[in-house]
């Protein structure tokens, strides 16, 4: 259990609140302002775990009628106390804001991704926008820890229901869901766990979301029995696994419907075949979600529908899910807000900030459908600079602008050329962003605003950096020249990988001309989401724009991608084999600093770790921060038991909400596409 200095959505606490840090500021550097409110920024009920679920057998368990019509009492399906666990999640109706629900009705949603098939196990994504939370369900949850109260704040269970540490913080036994059934009925066992760490996981030649190191130093995984697994590590207490036992690292897949697809129990089998096995068009999928993907056309639509074997119930006993059918329209991004919006949609998380005046404007309308719910700043967008001298390196000029980036003053020159305030109102008008320094998101658990160090626009000391660096305009055409022993003293151009979206045409075109105005030529490059992506993974940049957000939040969330714990991480300094990170002495400090985060069991500790971590990402300008802002969570007026939540904190607003609990009056539901059906039965 963790217990935090203050709340994931607390407001920024005030330097004097912390003892300040001895070290005077660096040169330049002053502590962040302040940030001023955000307009229709919402409220937080807070509750302990068990107000949240328990574990529990019921005297009695219901389900929807047409369910026991159709399916039981035609002999399809077992009695539902049948197809439940020996003790099912039961969700309470302390903490349900509309409280137990009553069945029937379509959760409508939009995504602008497409889904690569169902083999989460091979890292396919299911197209995004909430959908992989529905099919990927993990040994434990993360994205509901925003509701807890900071005395109790702790990773929360999900197929492994309970779990604890040897004495000595070197092993941990985790208990499973005794009882809990795949959507075909086959139950879920510690082999479905084995398979995936043993077969997946660690094997090299299937794709994985996770890694072996990511769980903890050295882990390795023992079988007890059928529902008990034990992990052993290095180190004492790696407290990360719990963490990262959540979406997306840790959701084992169906052993029973792999296992014959994968080499090592079918020689007829390549690995290649493997990782492309359950192609999206192959539908239904096997699932431990609410919701089970029943049909699939390509560009259009998702259906999902109830899975009769889901594990959880409410505290009358009913079997949830409330709601029977879930369809994603198959569009794009602006259009899942837009659709939100009219009311075609139910459910959308808002973060395209040059829209959030005019979506105030109509949703302040008497008869709009939506209401929208504005989170903290916990989004933020920053310029990362490539710090591996060698990783995908073509030419002088790529060379030299690796070494350039791995220089303080040069990093520190780029963050006093940025005008934040102005870049701010360019994104949007209004009290909406703040200026980022880099680091931790400025209204979350760990932030501290003492522990920053901030070097604000001063366009005069960037020049001087850049001159005392070499850096000066030795031709008179207004861009500086390296060194004439340095890529032939030609112009210092870098390219800024960027995507093609509004917030980033913002940036480009802002960037560009503050670049300009200290004698730096910025060259967009435009990549679409899956351009970026491998860009992104082959370290093919010299610099890239970046939206971040869980992984600044919760730092033992995401270790990896904040300080150079392993080879694949953070983004810009990603290492191979063949080109190795090379590390600076403040990155190997940030290393003893995460391991030290890891071990750490005292909470006060523990904090106090993590601000020095932050002080050392923000005075070393680890990556230069731009804009925080916030993004807000819309959600059509019909559905019942939406909690007040942010679009990201622990996870991402669709995981957090709970949607399992979701519900619709009966006056209000929408007839499904598929009613009265379920899969495998349709």
């Amino acid at each position: 259990m963790m217990n935090y200095n203050k709340h994931l959505l607390g407001l920024s606490i005030l330097s004097m609140c912390f003892p300040v840090l001895s070290e005077a500021l660096p040169e330049g550097a002053t502590k962040i302002p302040s940030t001023p409110e955000i307009p229709n920024r919402l409220s937080i009920e807070y509750f302990s775990p068990d107000q949240i679920f328990e574990f529990k057998k019921l005297d009695h368990y219901s389900e929807p009628k047409w369910l026991t019509d159709n399916y039981v009492k035609t002999g399809k399906l077992p009695p539902v106390e049948q197809r439940l666990p020996e003790a099912p999640m039961v969700m309470k109706t302390a903490s349900m804001p509309d409280g137990v629900g009553v069945y029937g009705g379509v959760l409508r949603q939009v995504t602008g991704g497409r889904p690569q098939g169902w083999n989460w196990s091979a890292a396919h994504s299911q197209g995004w926008g909430g959908i992989n939370y529905i099919v990927q369900q993990c040994l434990t949850r993360t994205g509901p820890m925003y509701q807890l109260k900071t005395d109790q704040l702790q990773v929360l269970p999900n197929l492994a229901q309970s779990w604890e540490w040897s004495k000595d913080g070197k092993t941990l036994t985790m208990h499973l869901l005794k009882g809990a059934k795949w959507s075909d009925g086959v139950p879920f066992t510690s082999e479905d766990v084995r398979f995936y760490w043993e077969d997946t996981v660690l094997e090299p030649r299937v794709p994985s979301f996770s890694s072996q190191n990511a769980l903890g130093d050295g882990a390795k995984l023992t079988i007890i029995d059928e529902y008990t697994i034990r992990w052993s590590f290095n180190k004492p207490f790696q407290n990360q696994a719990l963490y990262n036992m959540a979406f997306m690292t840790f959701c084992p897949g169906p052993a029973h419907v792999l296992k014959p697809l994968h080499p090592k129990y079918n020689n007829q089998a390549t690995f290649e075949d493997f990782s492309n096995a359950l192609p999206a068009n192959e539908v239904p999928t096997v699932t431990m979600g609410p919701w089970v993907p029943v049909s699939y056309k390509e560009d259009q639509i998702i259906l999902l529908r109830r899975n009769p074997y889901y594990w959880k119930v409410d505290e009358k006993g009913n079997q949830l899910p409330y709601m029977d059918e879930v369809r994603y329209k198959l569009s794009t991004w602006e259009s899942r807000t837009l659709e939100t919006m009219s009311g075609s949609a139910d459910f959308s998380n808002m973060e395209n900030p040059p829209i959030y005046i005019e979506t105030l404007r109509k949703l302040a309308a008497s008869n709009s459908p939506t209401r929208a719910m504005f989170g903290p700043r916990n989004l933020a967008f920053q310029i990362q600079m490539n710090m591996n001298p060698t990783l995908s390196v073509r030419d002088d000029r790529e060379a030299a602008i690796r070494q350039l980036n791995r220089k303080l003053k040069f990093r520190k020159a780029i963050s006093h050329a940025i005008d934040r305030k102005s870049l701010g109102q360019a994104l949007v008008k209004g009290p909406f962003t703040a200026e980022y320094a880099g680091g931790l998101h400025p209204e979350t658990a760990f932030y501290r605003q003492s522990d920053v160090v901030y070097y604000p626009y001063n366009p005069r000391l960037s020049k001087q950096y850049l001159a005392e660096l070499g850096l000066v305009d030795s031709d008179g055409n207004g861009v500086v020249n390296f060194p004439d022993d340095i890529n032939h003293g030609d112009d210092l151009e870098i390219v800024f990988n960027s995507g093609n979206g509004t917030a980033d045409s913002v940036f480009n075109d802002n960037l560009v001309s503050m670049m300009a105005d200290i004698g730096i030529k910025l060259i967009p490059r435009l990549l679409d989401s899956v351009q970026g992506d491998s860009a992104r993974d082959a370290g093919d940049f010299d610099w890239r724009l970046n939206r971040s957000d869980k992984e600044l939040i919760v730092p033992m969330q995401r270790m990896e991608w904040l300080a150079p714990i392993a080879q694949s991480g953070p983004v810009w300094h990603r290492g191979t084999a063949n080109n190795p990170q090379v590390l600076q002495p403040f990155e190997q400090k940030m290393v003893t600093l995460a391991h030290e985060i890891f071990a750490e069991r005292d909470n006060k500790k523990q904090a106090d770790l993590i601000g020095e971590l932050n002080h050392e990402m923000t005075k070393n300008v680890y990556h230069v921060g731009l804009v925080a802002y916030p993004g807000a969570l819309l959600v059509n007026k019909r559905i019942r038991n939406v909690p007040n939540a942010p679009i990201t904190a622990y996870q991402w607003a669709e995981d957090a909400v709970m949607r399992e609990r979701f519900w619709v009056p009966k006056q209000q539901q929408l007839k499904g596409l598929k009613p009265h059906t379920v899969p495998e039965y349709e």
